[in-house]
């Protein structure tokens, strides 16, 4: 645990998980409120909660390191630096989108420039593709490191107990993280995993696990540094359980209220992530009410820029379809 003890952190970066966790938060705000407008087609599976695991694990790790996102994936997006008006117009299903509006709100996050990948709607089919880019980042060398993102209930597919024996076989550069937000659509994990947790279930592949308060930036920046430390050591994959709470249901159209008991809500609540890493500044004197409601009206106005950039953009011309496949038939 020493190089999780060793990892220090100062005022900018502090400030900086602040300023990308609000752009995270209102980003999905915005996008709740253009769901239930109407101008969102399909679903948005919003990441409002689960704010400091994409920040935290994004930032521990380097940019070209390769990210396989989820159909929750807005943030991990927002995170590396996508652009927000890309992500927002892939969403709305405009050309300037990351796809080209073509993918939705559940492939987002895709954007080769920034190194992800791939963003899939199938539950824990991740996995398994993290393991295979895992293999060609080892022959390549490098120290380059292939972290996918899955939620808890990922862990209960065949993808999720092949794709982490594989990965352990091999000692292939791969960090799993795991965001336990306790529901897997509606059902509540206690209902669904039989285990001691989802971390003993991973250790017991002999892959180095770690644990983490999903909602506290720091905890998951400094977890997730140390376990980034011990895979570019050559020493195998490594796993993190980061156990948080998403603050809507599974999807826009699901408030996530009648089957998730009122005290359990009003105590996830009370652990916003944000006010967590806000309350942390003002302890240390870094921040006060003043300059969070300066970097709120700032990043809403990003947000707006970037609402109206992506309304004004057209849709995709059908016509040019056929350039956008790997084949076709003449």
């Amino acid at each position: 645990m020493t190089s999780h003890q060793a990892v220090e952190l100062d005022k900018e970066r502090l400030l900086g998980f602040l300023r990308k966790m609000l752009e995270i938060r209102m980003f999905e705000e915005r996008v709740e409120a253009l769901y239930r407008e109407g101008k969102v087609a399909g679903p948005a599976h919003l990441y409002i909660g689960q704010e400091a695991v994409a920040v935290g694990v994004l930032e521990a790790l380097r940019p070209d390191d390769v990210v396989l996102s989820t159909y929750r994936g807005h943030g991990h997006a927002l995170a590396r630096g996508v652009p927000m008006a890309a992500v927002l117009g892939e969403i709305l299903g405009k050309a300037i989108g990351t796809c080209k509006g073509l993918g939705g709100s559940m492939h987002a996050p895709i954007s080769v420039s920034h190194n992800i990948p791939m963003a899939t709607a199938i539950v824990g089919s991740g996995i398994p593709i993290a393991v295979g880019v895992g293999l060609g980042l080892k022959y390549r060398g490098g120290g380059r490191i292939a972290a996918v993102f899955f939620g808890d209930g990922a862990v209960n597919t065949g993808a999720f107990h092949e794709g982490l024996n594989l990965a352990a076989v091999w000692a292939l550069p791969v960090l799993f993280v795991c965001e336990n937000n306790l529901y897997a659509m509606t059902t509540a994990i206690s209902r669904t995993f039989a285990g001691q947790s989802i971390a003993a279930r991973a250790s017991s592949y002999g892959i180095k696990t770690y644990t983490a308060m999903g909602n506290d930036v720091v905890e998951v920046y400094k977890t997730a540094s140390e376990a980034a430390e011990y895979i570019r050591a050559g020493k195998g994959p490594a796993f993190i359980e980061c156990r948080t709470y998403r603050q809507r249901g599974h999807g826009g159209y699901d408030m996530g209220v009648w089957y998730r008991p009122a005290e359990e809500r009003e105590l996830w609540f009370s652990r916003d992530p944000i006010d967590l890493i806000f309350n942390r500044l003002k302890e240390l004197g870094y921040a006060d009410e003043g300059l969070r409601h300066s970097l709120i009206e700032e990043v809403s106005h990003m947000v707006e820029k970037a609402v109206e950039e992506a309304l004004k953009s057209p849709v995709t011309d059908f016509k040019t379809l056929s350039e956008l496949v790997y084949a076709t038939k003449v």
